[in-house]
């Protein structure tokens, strides 16, 4: 094991030194985006040139997935040629679906990132409109090279660790792994749970048959305490990310909310996309597209919940389960989800994932709704009475497993059980949105992905590490 660590380090020592090369460095800009349910604005804070140069290929700068609430643009400010983009999501896009949003106003830290250019560049932020398409909503000029940015910094708080090094980092997605909640005396067990959890994500398709289009590296700051913040039941534990349970009110909900620390930590590593394991038994997680996702190491649902989140965050998926409670406010209209996995079904003819469905399938598909949400509503209510009192993660643990089993029951008798069509209930909503596939794991705590939301993994990591596009 020692014999592999050297030349594990040797090999990231080769990578970086190739990289700096023959990359080009990386900006960051950090901003402000404040605001509520009605209206929002940008201000900026500061632009970064961070120490490591930048991870990905210059011949996939631009992203036409269509993914995101948001979308950030690099131009020319001299002739308008768009030189980067990529769409994202953001902790107050869905903050702001919240009823605290209705009723106060608040401000997040956020953060683009993009190759520097010859040039002065105009950073755009475009967010989508009513009719779902892109449009400015920020937009300011940076200029690298200006007096006031910051282009020395800190030495890094924590080093990378090589859990899987498959290449030069812009031919490959590279997945940073960042622990929070691990003590010093704790550094070997979050490397053990990064390089199982990792392990699991690969395989599981596709990621299974992509496994080596991935770059892995974990990276943890240790802490003075072990596990995070979870403050419905009094435990506060500060950490140098600033994870924590109950975020929006939820009580399985795992964010930080501090973009500043969660940048500063991470740009000692290449990364393109940043998984968070929190050193926790209970169970909960969470995933931002294009900005993070966590999931608590120790539980025992920890490998469903890293290939959840992590669908969020990395590929956009949207969430297919309607029946728990979550903190989101119901939406007013049915806009077409951007997302790839649901839809609002307006036009069955033009159903975006229709390559996927057999001929004679009917739209919408029929499937036991009645049943199932019958059971669940028994599930949500023994879920609601173990948290309240604060029984062993075991019993909530053989709860899901028996939820499970009876869901799989339930589905093995159906005709349709196997089919892609549009099943009504997704996106938190238990009709007027439509899901591809009767289960899937972005639905429930299954172990595969459905066609569609494995084409949607595929379409990100061809847009990171697939062939060139002409």
């Amino acid at each position: 094991m020692r014999l592999f660590h050297s030349f594990a380090a040797l090999l990231f020592g080769a990578f970086a030194s190739l990289a700096h090369a023959a990359q080009p460095a990386t900006v960051r800009l950090d901003y402000a985006h404040s605001g509520n349910a009605l209206a929002d604005s940008y201000a900026i804070e500061r632009v970064v040139i961070e120490p490591l140069p930048w991870p990905g290929s210059a011949a996939r700068n631009l992203d036409d997935t269509n993914r995101g609430q948001n979308r950030v643009e690099v131009v020319d400010p001299k002739t308008g040629d768009v030189l980067y983009s990529r769409g994202f999501s953001t902790v107050f896009g869905e903050w702001r679906t919240t009823e605290e949003a209705g009723r106060i106003s608040r401000s997040f830290s956020e953060s683009v990132r993009f190759p520097q250019f010859a040039q002065p560049v105009r950073v755009r932020i475009l967010k989508r409109d009513e009719r779902n398409q892109f449009s400015v909503a920020w937009s300011i000029d940076v200029d690298p090279n200006a007096p006031d940015v910051v282009k020395r910094q800190p030495p890094a708080a924590a080093k990378p660790i090589p859990i899987q090094v498959s290449g030069p980092s812009p031919d490959k997605v590279d997945l940073l792994i960042l622990g929070d909640g691990y003590t010093q005396t704790e550094m070997k067990k979050f490397e053990q749970d990064a390089r199982r959890l990792s392990a699991h994500l690969f395989s599981v398709s596709p990621f299974k048959e992509r496994a080596e289009d991935f770059n892995v590296w974990a990276m943890a700051v240790p802490t003075g305490q072990s596990g995070i913040s979870r403050p419905s039941t009094g435990v506060h534990h500060p950490s140098a990310l600033g994870t924590r349970y109950d975020i929006f009110g939820s009580e399985r909900y795992v964010l930080t909310l501090d973009n500043r620390a969660l940048r500063d930590i991470a740009q000692h590593a290449p990364y393109e996309f940043i998984e968070i394991l929190v050193n926790n038994e209970t169970y909960g997680g969470g995933g931002i597209f294009g900005q993070f996702s966590t999931a608590a190491a120790g539980n025992d649902w920890a490998d469903y919940l890293f290939v959840h989140e992590f669908g969020h965050h990395f590929a956009g998926l949207a969430d297919e389960y309607y029946t728990s409670p979550v903190a989101y406010a119901a939406a007013s209209g049915r806009m077409e989800p951007w997302e790839p996995n649901v839809t609002a079904l307006r036009d069955p003819a033009k159903l975006k994932w229709q390559r996927h469905v057999t001929a004679g399938t009917p739209l919408p598909t029929p499937w036991p709704k009645a049943d199932y949400e019958a059971a669940s509503r028994a599930y949500q209510k023994k879920r609601a009475a173990l948290r309240e009192a604060n029984r062993p993660e075991s019993e909530m643990s053989a709860l899901f497993r028996e939820d499970l089993k009876q869901t799989n029951a339930l589905f093995d008798r159906q005709p349709h059980r196997h089919a892609v069509g549009a099943f009504e209930g997704a996106n938190y909503e238990a009709s007027g949105y439509y899901r591809p596939a009767m289960q899937c794991l972005m639905f429930d705590r299954s172990n595969a992905f459905c066609p569609v939301c494995r084409d949607g993994v595929t379409d990100i990591i061809d847009l990171y590490a697939g062939s060139v596009r002409q």
